[in-house]
């Protein structure tokens, strides 16, 4: 009985130390690998919101603009979100209160991680309607980069603005709805029509 035992001490022992060793050489071998190859950063998309609405306050705590959209896409990469059909409705604040609205809608567009600067691309329209003492505007571009926080649209690309019945076409544009200030770049060409009274 005693020699079946030793022999089968014998015969487990061995396998027993390979098998740990076994364990301990992996072990060493995947920190190894760990430390020379890093960990890849997730570069994939980590979570989605379908048909949300977001609304930036004022300090004073007043609705100064709502952002919406059908779908928003966070990336972790660079902390960057994706939307698709966004809607960025500006609300008349402080001095501007009595201003009407301006609606910028687009196919898609991207905002960075700290909501200052939206690229709205494709089909993008801007739109204001008259007031007591404007006239409607409405604009029409490929790409729009909008600064919600500033009041200010800018675009490197062809755009065309109907203010009223006048029609303005050009190339690159800055727009500041806080002054009420409009500039075009280069490739200016409009019509003029005197308002209607």
């Amino acid at each position: 009985m005693n020699g079946r035992r030793f022999r089968l001490v014998a015969i487990l022992a061995p396998l027993v130390a390979l098998a740990l060793g076994s364990f301990w050489l992996f072990e060493v071998m995947r920190r190894a690998t760990n430390e020379v190859i890093p960990t890849a950063k997730r570069t994939e998309p980590d979570f989605y919101v379908e048909k949300f609405n977001y609304v930036k306050l004022t300090k004073t705590g007043k609705a100064q603009y709502h952002f919406s959209g059908a779908k928003m896409t966070h990336n972790p990469l660079d902390d960057s979100y994706d939307i698709e059909l966004p809607v960025v409705n500006n609300v008349g604040t402080g001095d501007r209160s009595n201003s009407p609205p301006t609606t910028i809608r687009a196919e898609r567009a991207t905002v960075n991680s700290d909501n200052s600067k939206i690229h709205m691309y494709d089909n993008v329209r801007v739109d204001r309607p008259a007031s007591g003492n404007s006239e409607a505007m409405k604009v029409r571009s490929q790409y729009l980069l909008v600064l919600p926080d500033d009041d200010i649209v800018k675009t490197d690309k062809p755009v065309e603005i109907h203010l009223g019945q006048s029609v303005l076409t050009g190339t690159g544009m800055v727009a500041n709805n806080a002054t009420r200030e409009l500039h075009l770049a280069n490739n200016v060409h409009g019509t003029y029509q005197a308002p209607q009274r």
